[in-house]
Order: C-alpha cells, then sequence, then structure tokens
C-alpha cells in the first residue's frame, strides 16, 4: 500500500504540471488584463508598461508561467490586481465553499445512497418508478432555475430560511444552497446506486447469503451495499472538485462570498492571478480525492490489494 501511494503522488506531478500550464495558457489568452484596469477608456501607453512590469506581464507566457510556479513553493500565488494576495482572497472564500460542499455531499450520501438502496431493493414498483421521475426532472431542470424556485418557496414565501446567507456562512445557512449545489449529483448517485444494487441482487454471493437465512438488514448493508458502492464513491469522489469550481451559479444566487463568487469576479475583471490561483488549488483538490477514491476501494472490497 505504502508503495502504491508513492507511485500515485509522483504521478500526481507530471499531472499537475500539465493542468495547470494548461489553465496558465488558456486564461493568459482571455484578453488584455491590463486594459481591464484601465475601465472603458483605452490605457496610457506608459500606464500600461508600468502595470505590465509590476504584474510581471512583459515577459513572455513560459516564463510567466515558470515564476508562478517557483512562487507556488513558497506559498505565494501571486497578487490581484486590486493589490491584495490571492492567498488572502482564499483564506476568505475557500473555508465557505468547503462548508458548502460538505453539506452537498452530505446530501448526495445520506439521500442519494439511502433513495437508491430503496428503489434498488424494490425495482418495478411504484416508490422505484417515483423516484425515477423525480431523479429525471431535477437532472433536467438547469440548477439556476432550482436555485431561484427554492429560494423563492423556502426563503421569501414561506420564511424558513434567510433568502440568502450572511458573512459568517454557518452550516445552518448553506442547507438551502447545498440542497441547490447537490441537487442534479444527488439525482445522478440515486439512479447509479439504484442500477448497482439492481444489478448485484442477482449475484451468487447475495443468493448464498440469503440461502443461509440471513436477515434481510444484514445481506443489504454486510453484502449488498457494500459491494455495490465502488461506482458510487468513484462519482462522489471526483465530484467534491466539480462542487467546489462550479457553485458560481449557487454562490451568486444566495450571495455567498466562496470560491465561485471570487471566480467569477476574476473572469468578469480579467484578473488572471485570482483565476489561475484559485484553479491551480481546485487542481489540487481533485488529484487528492481521486487518490483518497482508489485507497477506499480497498476497505469496500477486500479482493481489491495495492502493490
Amino acid at each position: 500500500m505504502g508503495r502504491y501511494i508513492v507511485r500515485r503522488l509522483l504521478q500526481m506531478i507530471p499531472v499537475f504540471i500539465g493542468a495547470t500550464l494548461l489553465i496558465f495558457l488558456m486564461v493568459n489568452v482571455m484578453g488584455d488584463p491590463v486594459a481591464g484596469l484601465c475601465g472603458d477608456r483605452a490605457c496610457d501607453p506608459a500606464t500600461a508598461a508600468q502595470l505590465k512590469r509590476e504584474f510581471g506581464l512583459d515577459m513572455p507566457v513560459w516564463q510567466q508561467y515558470v515564476t508562478y510556479m517557483g512562487n507556488l513553493f513558497t506559498g505565494d500565488f501571486g497578487t490581484a490586481f486590486n493589490g491584495e494576495p490571492v492567498i488572502d482572497l482564499m483564506a476568505s472564500a475557500f473555508p465557505v465553499t468547503i462548508r458548502l460542499t460538505v453539506v452537498a455531499i452530505l446530501f448526495e450520501i445520506v439521500v442519494g445512497i439511502t433513495l437508491g438502496v430503496l428503489t434498488g431493493t424494490r425495482r418495478g414498483k411504484p416508490v422505484d418508478t417515483v423516484v425515477l421521475v423525480l431523479t429525471l426532472i431535477v437532472i433536467s431542470v438547469p440548477v439556476f432555475v432550482t436555485g431561484l424556485v427554492l429560494q423563492l418557496l423556502f426563503g421569501v414565501e414561506w420564511h424558513w430560511v434567510e433568502p440568502s446567507v450572511s458573512a459568517e456562512a454557518n452550516f445552518g445557512e448553506l442547507i438551502l444552497p447545498g440542497l441547490v449545489l447537490a441537487s442534479v449529483s444527488l439525482a445522478y448517485v440515486t439512479r447509479l446506486t439504484r442500477t448497482s444494487i439492481a444489478e448485484n441482487r442477482r449475484s451468487d454471493y447475495v443468493r448464498t447469503a440469503v440461502a443461509k437465512g440471513l436477515p434481510r438488514r444484514r445481506v443489504v448493508t454486510r453484502h449488498l451495499l457494500r459491494n455495490s458502492l465502488i461506482p458510487v464513491v468513484t462519482f462522489i469522489g471526483t465530484d467534491i472538485g466539480a462542487l467546489m469550481g462550479g457553485a458560481i451559479v449557487t454562490e451568486r444566487i444566495f450571495n455567498i462570498h466562496g470560491v465561485g463568487y471570487q471566480l467569477y469576479q476574476g473572469i468578469v475583471r480579467q484578473n488572471t492571478q485570482t483565476v489561475v490561483g484559485f484553479v491551480t488549488v481546485l487542481v489540487l483538490v481533485f488529484l487528492v480525492a481521486n487518490l483518497i477514491v482508489d485507497l477506499l476501494y480497498a476497505v469496500l472490497d477486500p479482493r481489491i490489494r495495492y502493490a
């Protein structure tokens, strides 16, 4: 297991370099960030040259990337065009988005897997049909529509929650935004769990467990569910980074100043340092989440061994 972890960590290095290089190149072709600093009027050539020297934009792109990667080892993610260090923006944004993501993941695990087991063990029955129709509706409706409707109902009409989230963004305030953020993924987890449960129900080891007279609950939890969770864990693991990076719409709806909000502001203002810095951390989140998922395979299925 130790050798496998070391090998995977070494494999992450070229993946990280390649992903950050691609992101750096894509962000640097968005446009001239200096032009955005001057507003609607064109920048004075002397002012534009000074700003480019100040932020290192006068260097070739490859040299900017090498300088950026070198600064990462010292914890320097650059400086936003307003003079604020990007690391400070991260310190205020990531804790909020992490809490929001935790709420969303809990919805996926608790609600999604529960509904998946319920429908998978009752395939073809009315409850299965109802859940399938509901999940199909959730998948079909855009997230911004779901968010606005739930905000209108729970926040404006029924006054069950606040329509927007405060600056503290505690877990209680993030329940409704977390549900909105997790809605589509929750539907996929439900359908994926249902399919996996339904397929494994016909397996020999399940028939053997039933023939031995084991209680239904033990057959489902100890045998059927455990072996059916591998594809679900894979989806949830890869979804962690997607939720953190894809929270732009949800955070805009509920006025949450998290990662999505900072990325949106960075893109609109062509603030390349902010966008590259935040996406770099999200790349690390994806890599670590995938490593944890691979290690969980051995926990769920004892037959899986890593050399």
